[in-house]
């Protein structure tokens, strides 16, 4: 282990911006790779809500940089979201790389917005960049962040947008927008007369992304000139992906992953832990993943630098390219491939009172020889919360088995498992329904019924309906647990998940159209009969 020493790097862009850095040193004679995150909060933070300090990597032999892009910390410029990350990225490595000391090879690292900062910078083939390993982006920006199934994700964009919008409004010194802002952040404007776009964002922060995201409501060419799935094919770098179970953006871990998988000429390891996208520890929710699901990344990342770059043989790395860690059993499972060719599918059954009598709505393993239907009506006075999973704050495992007592709620359960049940993969839903308005929302959500009677969810999907296609399917989000024997499966359906998405008001408008006046009840019918069966799809072990 090194000591380190910090110093401060200024670099000058090609149209004369300057951007700064902390830079974090051996204190040594030595030449030593780089390691290089760019990120938008104060380059003083470092990413360290997940990350060990940049002092720590640095002690295990790298300069490690961590850079403040254009318009964020005391980097000069406008910050635009993702806009200038490619040409900016481009300049910066170019630069840092002719850094005294070292040996001119460089890392990446960070998560979220700094993950995304490597894929733009990796995008241009820089030939010092050796390696990257982003954690918790999305491949179609569109679909893995802003959007799931066309719903608008309401809680994660609203709450980025406001505090992206308060950092711009401390660095302008504009003290009454940024209390605002911050007041906001601490309770969501979610009752404004356009509930999706609060009048806050429009008044004080005119040049939030937040725009362009609520008023491109479908993936048009705005999206797709921001997506890094659009320039993959220029990427052919090994990468370290790193995702969570419970963390909004898996669905673009993954997808980036499957897609390096397919056409890299490189190592591509995939870690995912029991984790929501802050933090990466232990406990998540109401569930302690046990001491087992402390993250390792660092650890982890070290390895994988110094394989790349400084030629390390470190085998554990490419035997067991691919870590998961198994909730249920809360233990890390490793293997070679990915992919499961079996799968198991529940049917739902009921009297038609699923929403009303717990015992009535069952998961069966045989189709039903008979027709079920169940009604959701959604009260946009009241509408169903969201709790935990993937898109909700807080995130993670909640007992949910007071929420399920709600008439608005339909519920599915399994009888009680005799053996364990390993579920590993993205669970789907085939579901037949419709409702009495233009338009209308679906949650659905898996969960485990533990022997005590507390339901716990692991996984759960949405879409926003507007079309008469049938049936209605849902790529839930992936997942990897173990459901003990004696405990029951459940699924859950409801009409919203509010505010974890934008409310539906029926009426058929987009999210920066919709009018909280003009919300309106929604009933919406679910069936099963023959011809027409709804069920879920299970990748299972």
């Amino acid at each position: 282990m090194y000591q380190v020493k910090q110093e401060t790097l200024s670099l000058i862009t090609r149209d004369r911006i300057r951007l700064d850095a902390d830079v974090y040193r051996p204190h040594s004679n030595g030449s030593f790779p780089i390691l290089l995150m760019r990120q938008p909060y104060g380059r003083k933070i470092a990413s360290t809500v997940v990350y060990a300090h940049p002092s720590w990597y640095a002690s295990h032999g790298y300069i490690v940089v961590i850079q403040d892009v254009r318009g964020r910390g005391t980097s000069e410029g406008n910050f635009d979201l993702f806009a200038n990350e490619i040409e900016d990225g481009f300049d910066t490595i170019n630069q840092i790389s002719q850094l005294p000391g070292s040996t001119g090879t460089i890392g990446m690292y960070g998560f979220s917005y700094q993950g995304m900062t490597q894929l733009y910078l990796a995008s241009t083939q820089p030939e010092a960049l050796k390696t990257i390993c982003p954690a918790m982006v999305a491949y179609d920006l569109y679909h893995d962040w802003g959007y799931e199934n066309g719903a608008f994700c309401l809680q994660n964009n609203l709450g980025w947008a406001i505090q992206l919008a308060a950092e711009t409004a401390r660095l302008k010194g504009d003290s009454t927008a940024f209390h605002q802002l911050y007041k906001a952040s601490r309770n969501l404007p979610l009752s404004d007369p356009t509930p999706a776009y609060p009048d806050l964002l429009k008044e004080v922060a005119p040049e939030s992304f937040y725009h362009d995201w609520i008023n491109h409501p479908y993936p048009d060419d705005y999206w797709h000139n921001l997506s890094p799935k659009t320039f993959i094919d220029k990427l052919d770098l090994p990468m370290l992906h790193i995702g969570g179970w419970f963390d909004p953006y898996l669905r673009g871990t993954i997808n980036l992953y499957n897609a390096m998988k397919t056409h890299s000429n490189y190592p591509q390891n995939l870690i995912i832990g029991p984790w929501g996208h802050i933090p990466w520890g232990s406990k998540l929710g109401n569930q302690n993943y046990t001491k087992s699901a402390c993250s390792f990344v660092d650890q982890y990342q070290i390895n994988w630098f110094d394989h790349f770059l400084k030629g390390k043989e470190i085998d554990q790395l490419f035997s067991q390219p691919i870590s998961l860690f198994e909730m249920g059993s809360n233990q890390w499972n490793y293997y070679q491939n990915w992919t499961n060719n079996q799968q198991k599918n529940y049917y739902i059954f009921s009297q038609g009172l699923a929403n009303i009598q717990e015992d009535d709505g069952q998961l069966v393993d045989e189709v039903p020889d008979n027709n079920i239907y169940d009604i959701i009506v959604h009260d946009p006075w009241r509408p169903v919360p969201s709790l935990g999973g993937h898109a909700s704050i807080p995130s993670g495992a909640f007992d949910r088995s007071q929420l399920d007592t709600r008439f608005d709620i339909i519920t599915y359960t399994s009888k009680t498992l005799t053996e364990d049940l390993s579920i590993s993969g993205t669970p789907f839903l085939e579901i037949y329904g419709t409702a009495d308005t233009k338009s209308f929302d679906l949650c659905a959500v898996l969960s485990e019924v533990k022997p005590d009677g507390k339901v716990y969810n692991f996984s759960q999907g949405y879409i926003r309906v507007n079309s008469d296609k049938l049936p209605i399917t849902i790529a839930l989000q992936p997942t990897c647990i173990k459901i003990k024997k004696d405990s029951c499966l459940r699924l859950s359906l409801s009409g919203a998940c509010f505010p974890a998405y934008a409310l539906n008001t029926g009426t058929g408008k987009l999210p920066n159209e919709e009018k909280l006046i003009d919300a309106t009840t929604i009933t919406i019918k679910v069936w099963s009969e023959p011809g027409q069966i709804s069920k879920i799809i299970l990748p299972i072990n």
